[in-house]
């Protein structure tokens, strides 16, 4: 059976994700708080994030950055754009 969650981001019940995503706090706050297809979304727009402005998640101040803008897109926050993306209609 799948697990749902109250998706903060989607702002329904939506199927959860199978374990916490990331260590540490923000990783159980997305595994209690977010659903799959709202992971789906941060991931495309992080995988845009790295690529515009050349990211290494392996570089510690890049990671930073990323979990920053990962809290910020999920939870609400202020999200850095992604230079000329504009989103197809939905």
């Amino acid at each position: 059976m799948t697990r749902t969650v109250q998706c903060q981001y989607l702002k329904k019940e939506a199927p959860g994700l199978p374990r916490p995503p990331l260590p540490g706090d923000l990783g159980q706050r997305i595994y209690e708080n977010i659903s799959s297809e709202a992971w789906q979304k941060w991931m495309a727009h992080q995988t845009m994030l790295i690529n515009e402005k050349r990211l290494s998640p392996i570089n510690p101040e890049h990671r930073e950055y990323l979990e920053g803008q990962c809290e910020a897109f999920l939870f609400g926050g202020e999200v850095d754009p992604v230079a000329g993306y504009v989103p197809p209609d939905e």
